[in-house]
């Protein structure tokens, strides 16, 4: 079988071409790096070609979308607290007192429904306004039951970023839910389903240089409604 014949040693590169290629590609990589990836990831711009390129305003923006990410959900998570249980209800003694014979005939005792589970089968309506400065924010709760719906629509006099979400009562440490987040909007409406039994709404956040009015009407099945921050 016939084999290739094998390169000579004059054939092979040398050395020093080895070397030359390798230091010149990694200056093409340094080059990159500097002049690309630094402006258009981080908003580093040592060289100022980035500017110039468009890639600092790109990178500037990818940086204030990040820390406004992690500014709201660090804003969310401080705010999550246990709901208080209910209180303990004493036991019926294993011997109840017997009824005197002469007192007045027995009537059958009407049926009592707790007042939460009335306001849980009822269905609420609610407007809330909130005012918002600059870099302020602000976040409503409503205690609902686990698939209970509540119909919303809110209008804000100028934009801001919103997340909609929910925490289930004695959320452990960290624990998030969202259904839905956006940024810069002015105005949105829709229905939550509640996925637990917990305080489920909104976290809006004013980035702009003026101040904001946000209204909320809010129709469905909750207990509760209350601006938390």
């Amino acid at each position: 079988m016939y084999n290739t014949d094998l390169p000579t040693r004059a054939e092979l590169p040398s050395s020093l071409k080895l070397m030359q290629s390798t230091l010149m590609a990694a200056i093409v990589a340094l080059t990159l790096l500097i002049t690309v990836v630094m402006p258009s990831e981080y908003a580093i711009d040592p060289t100022g070609i980035g500017r110039v390129l468009g890639l600092k305003q790109m990178g500037e923006i990818k940086t204030q979308l990040a820390e406004e990410a992690e500014s709201d959900q660090q804003a969310i998570v401080n705010i999550q607290a246990p709901v208080a249980r209910p209180a303990t209800v004493s036991p019926v003694p294993d011997n109840p007192p017997l009824i005197a014979q002469n007192s007045a005939p027995e009537r059958d005792a009407p049926s009592v429904v707790p007042a939460q589970e009335t306001k849980a089968a009822g269905v609420q309506r609610n407007q809330m306004v909130i005012t918002l400065k600059p870099n302020e924010a602000a976040e409503i709760k409503l205690g609902m039951r686990k698939d209970a719906q509540v119909s919303y629509q809110w209008t804000s006099s100028g934009p801001v970023n919103v997340d909609a979400h929910g925490d289930p009562t004695n959320a452990p440490k960290g624990f998030y839910h969202g259904y839905g987040k956006d940024r810069q909007i002015t105005a949105k409406e829709g229905v939550i389903q509640a996925a637990f039994d917990g305080k489920h709404g909104w976290f809006w956040r004013n980035r702009g240089t003026k101040s904001v009015t946000i209204r909320l009407d809010t129709s469905g099945q909750y207990m509760t409604i209350k601006r938390v921050i």
